[in-house]
């Protein structure tokens, strides 16, 4: 029976609870939960969730699954996972959202610090951040509702990252369960190889059960703006200008579709704020079915004169005149300015229909042809949710840490987000995994420099060619710190069956 109901709940004794599935009769509402995904397309019963109270139970549950010769443990931050990251099928699913501390402390040098559990969820951060101590993280990523433990095992990425690096370029400090169930507190001094190994390693060498994330005064103000475009070669070459010295906190962008049929990629998605109204006679005749829209936002205090810093750059930008839409909002507002998204997606019914998204990094050499060849032809009428593509610099990423970026030092994140209606007032799942199947061989074949963020193979002979000349890097880092492949068995990089061995 389940080693004996995994010993007895694992002799944790340090608060941690469980739900078991012991065979026979209904699994439970708990088990179906961590069964599956926001994307909806994969389901995988596990035997067993775990809510662990501290990183000393993620280590006596992994010390179990050490004992047997087939447990795989997977951590579920928010279960925002797209394609069963975070699944363990029949093995130990760890539901990190028990893990929910965050304290102030401060580090050697007098830098305030969030010292908060893999658990805590973003937007649980700011909210304490800004509202007991007026300081807040430097990065973020457009949703809020995701773990911190979730995002820096992946990069964490949003408007901020190309000035302040993705999230994971904002840790101090790391407290890590290995897959040997080693409990290790690790930094770019100490342990560092760990460190910058679990930070982007897709949940492969350890569990994130504590991060130490540098905190800075949180601005009053942000400007928040929105500018129009009608070609995507001037789009872009403003979008790198900006990134690469412009006085902007924050910069991201996307493609909508050139009509006012579709509200959640027409015309109208574009206005921000009450009032705000889109006037399509102001599109230059002739564009084409595909604008785009440059997202801004300028941090800023009451004294400050913000209209002359934010006209004097936007003067320079190749945008359609008068198609601009402003809004002055808090810090708090803006950064939580997905919540109403949420909300409606929830209310209509579109929240929990499958969510086959996918999010490419592609070179800014290449983003011009493959809008041309891609984006234009394929989904000019849409995909029911946002299209968002922003420049990002690859400097501003350590290249020690496991995540993999094209060669160039600009590209872009293409983030193709569906948001449609089940199926069958939506489409059905599988033609918009085709439809995404059929983007990913045009960029194979086009020879452009990309890889997948948030990637997901089923083979390792392509999981090698996704890492590259890091391969040997990763399967040697899985073999130190992960020997039996127990962690994360979702991604399909390693199994018990096979582990890895050292390069």
């Amino acid at each position: 029976m389940m080693i004996a109901y995994l010993d007895q709940q694992l002799r944790l004794g340090h608060g941690a609870e469980a739900t078991p599935c012991l065979g026979g009769g209904d699994p439970g509402p708990e088990l179906v939960a961590a069964s599956q995904d926001f994307g909806g397309v994969i389901r995988a019963l596990p035997a067993v969730v775990l809510r662990p109270g501290s990183a000393e139970d993620v280590a006596a549950a992994i010390r179990m699954a050490l004992r047997s010769d087939h447990l795989t443990i997977a951590a579920r931050g928010n279960g925002h996972s797209v394609a069963g990251q975070a699944l363990a099928p029949g093995g130990i699913v760890l539901d990190m959202r028990s893990m929910g501390r965050i304290e102030l402390v401060w580090s050697d040098d007098g830098q305030p610090c969030a010292d908060v559990g893999g658990g805590v969820l973003w937007g649980e951060l700011l909210e304490w951040g800004v509202r007991v101590h007026g300081m807040a993280p430097r990065s973020w990523t457009d949703y809020l509702g995701l773990t911190v433990g979730g995002t820096l095992s992946n990069a964490g990425i949003s408007g901020q990252a190309f000035r302040h690096g993705p999230q994971i370029a904002n840790v101090a400090e790391l407290e890590v369960v290995t897959g040997d169930a080693e409990r290790v507190v690790c930094s770019p001094s100490h342990r560092s190889d760990l460190f910058f190994a679990a930070l982007g390693g897709l949940g492969q060498f350890g569990i994130i059960t504590r991060a130490r994330i540098p905190l800075y005064r949180a601005p009053p103000l942000v400007r928040w703006i929105r500018v129009v475009y009608r070609r995507v070669e001037e789009y872009v070459a403003d979008a790198e200008w900006l990134v690469k010295g412009g006085v902007f906190d924050y910069v991201e962008g996307f493609a909508f579709v050139n009509s006012g049929d579709d509200p959640a990629n027409g015309w109208e998605s574009v206005p921000i704020g009450p009032g705000s109204v889109f006037e399509p006679d102001l599109i230059p005749p002739g564009s084409g079915p595909l604008l785009y829209c440059l997202e801004l936002a300028l941090h800023h205090d009451l004294n400050e004169d913000v209209e002359k810093k934010v006209e004097e750059m936007l003067r320079q930008l190749k945008y359609i005149k008068g198609l601009k839409f402003t809004m002055e909002v808090s810090y708090v507002e803006f950064l939580s300015r997905v919540n109403l998204s949420e909300s409606e997606s929830r209310a209509n019914g579109s929240w929990h229909a499958p969510h086959p998204w996918l999010n490419i990094l592609i070179s800014a050499s290449n983003i011009v042809d493959f809008d041309h060849n891609v984006l234009q032809p394929i989904l000019k009428d849409g995909i029911g949710g946002p299209m968002l593509i922003y420049p990002l610099l690859k400097s501003k990423w350590d290249p020690r840490m496991s995540v993999v970026l094209p060669d160039s030092e600009v590209f872009y994140l293409v983030a193709l987000l569906r948001c449609n209606q089940p199926y069958p007032v939506g489409p059905p799942a599988e033609e918009l995994i085709a439809q995404n199947r059929e983007i990913l061989n045009l960029c194979e074949s086009n020879g452009y420099d990309h890889k997948l963020y948030l990637p997901h193979y089923e083979s390792q002979t392509v999981w090698a060619d996704h890492f590259g000349r890091t391969w040997a890097r990763f399967v040697d880092r899985k073999a130190r710190y992960d020997s039996r492949a127990i962690l994360a068995p979702g991604q399909l990089i390693f199994s018990r069956a096979h582990p890895p061995f050292s390069s």
